[in-house]
């Protein structure tokens, strides 16, 4: 029988990485990263940094690998499939953030670093020793860095509490590590809206949507899939303001769109409507930009 299939043309996939920690319960981490990634139409690789023992509410037991592990599975993909940007999540030791930002530099990757420290639950997910090497050397190979408020008040030694404060925060973090910052200020709640202080090049911009009243846990891995969303469109040149306007947008509606996973257990998941109407960004001190469908 004749092979149909030799002359059909391949189609070409772009590709990024998450490097992170496994979530067993499936709402953040590697499993929240690579469904981001297929929903976007991006082929997603994995070098996987911790086991965890967790579901929405809790996380039991933590599993480190070791950072040679590392960054033997950075080396493995990076060696055969061209990978467009990757994102850093979960690392858990000063070895693995020292072997992730090698194999960064190594490889030359553009970096989407979310510095995780804590869990939603409250679960400790940075050893204290590892905080000094991410300042020092990861946080200046990123691309970005998507730090939530207390995790730039702990690498900025501050304490952050208001709006303006976020935002002078935002343009001190993007000075002290020389990298572009989104500041995710979802904590403060007296606005009706979901405000992120934004730093590009050392200008300063709001990105914000509507908040979404969630059912419990709905919420777990909103970060993850934030900085898996800007990864996976920055696979797909996107320009930076439309990077981030649809990765707000997809963050915005899979928070929208949760879905029921246990008795009162919910869990964001990728959303089938485009939010990207519902999306502003505006310079400070400048013009408003609206998200609109594309």
């Amino acid at each position: 029988m004749a092979d149909n299939k030799k002359n059909t043309p391949v189609e070409y996939y772009p590709s990024a990485l998450t490097i992170a920690g496994s979530d067993s319960g499936g709402g953040a981490g590697i499993e929240a990263d690579l469904r981001t990634f297929n929903a976007l139409g991006v082929y997603g690789c994995a070098a996987i940094t911790a086991v965890t023992a967790q579901n929405p509410e809790t996380v039991t037991r933590i599993d480190l690998i070791p950072g040679a592990g590392v960054a033997a599975q950075i080396d493995a993909v990076a060696s055969k499939i061209a990978i467009r940007c990757a994102k850093s999540g979960m690392l858990g030791s000063a070895e693995n953030v020292s072997a992730v930002a090698d194999a960064v530099k190594r490889h030359d990757l553009k970096l989407i670093c979310d510095p995780v420290m804590v869990s939603t639950s409250g679960k400790k997910l940075c050893a204290d020793d590892a905080v000094d090497v991410i300042k020092k050397e990861l946080l200046p190979r990123a691309l970005w860095v998507t730090p939530n408020i207390p995790e730039c008040e702990f690498l900025l030694g501050r304490k952050i509490t208001s709006e303006a404060e976020a935002a002078d925060a935002a343009r001190a973090f993007a000075d002290t590590f020389a990298v572009n910052v989104l500041l995710k200020g979802g904590h403060f709640l007296k606005s009706s809206r979901a405000v992120d202080y934004v730093c590009y090049r050392g200008e300063l911009y709001t990105l914000s949507s509507p908040k979404v009243k969630l059912p419990p846990c709905a919420g777990h891995g909103t970060g993850c899939t934030l900085s898996a969303a800007m990864a996976a469109l920055t696979a797909l040149n996107f320009s930076w303001s439309d990077m981030l306007q649809d990765a707000k947008a997809f963050t915005f509606g899979s928070l929208r769109e949760n879905v029921e996973i246990g008795e009162n257990i919910s869990a964001m998941y990728p959303p089938v409507e485009d939010a990207l109407e519902l999306i502003e960004m505006e310079r400070c001190g400048g013009k408003r930009s609206k998200g609109a469908s594309r």
